[in-house]
């Protein structure tokens, strides 16, 4: 390993992958709101911004979808301990 080398594993690379794109959404999904609140500006702003949080959406999920049937996620149970 030389110096500023760092090996990430496949499976943290791909859940820092989906924590990004979350922040990506919801800062995407904020700005759509600070354009509609502020009234008087450009519409098309906000409708751009609304369309990319859905892209970011359906390409989060695509990526999941990806990692599960890869078996780099797996899902848990909601049992309870059961």
């Amino acid at each position: 390993m030389g110096a500023g080398s760092i090996k990430l594993p496949l499976m943290d690379a791909i859940k820092i992958l989906i924590i990004i794109a979350l922040f990506a959404i919801v800062f995407s999904l904020g700005s759509a709101l600070f354009h509609l609140s502020r009234g008087k500006g450009d519409p098309q702003k906000m409708v751009r911004a609304l369309t990319i949080r859905i892209g970011l959406s359906v390409a989060l999920f695509i990526l999941l979808m990806i990692a599960w049937a890869n078996g780099l996620i797996t899902p848990h149970g909601l049992s309870g301990g059961r």
